[in-house]
């Protein structure tokens, strides 16, 4: 699949819905993880992302409006080990106690499907960045990958909750300057219509952490935006930075 902008696919609907993109600065040396959430109800907009440790949750920005903590009230963001756990519901903790017991990403996450918010069936994302520790005068090469990830998606047979289709995504090596973007769906309608194929090939441009996390928030539909983090690790120290913007404040 030919790369496509990450600005022009964030803006190309009025609702995503979550996203996240994961990939690799133009130079090589930093991963890249950005997760956002949108949302249509009073109850999904009323969100901010705080620090938890070394990932985030979601908060009520207005805890006396907040109707139902169900789906919305989450950790996106968990580290294990140093490497990053990103998604868009309680999965994320399925995921890092799965990877704590032995069991792969993708065996973690069959014990989970789509969330039961019928008629929508919201589809699951997840992300996996994982980094191995260079040894004394080892350099990234060939086969000997320092970063590499993975991503997945569960979502309904078209809309048909009887069945859960299960999709997982791996990326060994992944080239400078290129990332995967993916969300929960394909623009706004009554049901929201599923993301659909698999994760969006983007360009990663060569800006600073802050420039980036402006950019993609600034493509989102200013309505239905809440809350966006942008995390840039540095791949052979595990050195990172992050920026997070919300939209509303507590």
């Amino acid at each position: 699949m030919e790369r496509k902008n990450l600005l022009a696919e964030a803006g190309a609907t009025t609702y995503p819905g979550r996203g996240i993109v994961i990939g690799r600065t133009p130079d090589g040396k930093n991963a890249v993880c950005a997760y956002f959430i949108m949302g249509r109800s009073e109850n999904s907009r009323n969100r901010v992302f705080v620090e938890e440790g070394e990932g985030i949750r979601t908060e009520a920005a207005d805890p006396s409006r907040m109707e139902d903590p169900s789906l919305i009230i989450y950790a996106p963001v968990r580290v294990l080990d140093g490497n990053i756990i990103v998604t868009n519901g309680d999965q994320t903790d399925t995921i890092y106690d799965g990877l704590q017991a032995g069991k792969s990403f993708e065996a973690s996450l069959r014990t989970r499907e789509f969330e039961p918010d019928g008629p929508n069936y919201t589809p699951r994302i997840s992300g996996y960045m994982k980094f191995q520790k260079a040894a004394a005068g080892e350099s990234e090469t060939g086969k000997s990958s320092l970063f590499s990830y993975e991503m997945s998606i569960l979502k309904s047979n078209n809309g048909d909750p009887s069945q859960c289709n299960r999709y997982t995504f791996s990326y060994d090596n992944p080239k400078a300057g290129e990332g995967h973007f993916i969300h929960t769906y394909m623009g706004d309608g009554n049901p929201l219509p599923s993301y659909e194929g698999e994760p969006t090939p983007v360009e990663i441009a060569e800006v600073t952490i802050a420039e980036f996390a402006r950019e993609l928030w600034n493509a989102l539909d200013p309505e239905n935006k809440v809350s966006l983090f942008v995390r840039f690790v540095e791949i052979e120290t595990g050195k990172a930075e992050t920026v997070m913007i919300n939209k509303n404040t507590k």
